[in-house]
């Protein structure tokens, strides 16, 4: 699991010591990921909140909008369906 963001490195570092996150975060200041993946809100440049599950072929499994994308236990659970192994 990682998580990626549009801040810089040293507000990530920031992040993760407030939440006590343990998975690695990266910085996507150039917003190159956030576009890819469709979640860049270009009218107000922040990217959306989102989780995506991508199994070990690339291929996305599952995905959260919203509040409940801030929460990683939602992709863990995705991740102990059935065939999502």
């Amino acid at each position: 699991m990682l998580g990626i963001s549009l801040d810089t490195q040293e507000r990530n570092r920031k992040f993760a010591a407030q939440t006590g996150a343990s998975f690695p975060l990266l910085s996507d200041t150039d917003k190159r990921v956030a576009k890819a993946y469709g979640v860049l809100n270009f009218t107000h440049l922040f990217a959306n909140r989102v989780t995506f599950v991508i199994d070990k072929n690339g291929i996305i499994q599952y995905i959260e909008e919203g509040a409940d994308a801030v929460d990683p236990s939602g992709a863990g659970q995705a991740c102990e369906l059935p065939g999502k192994r």
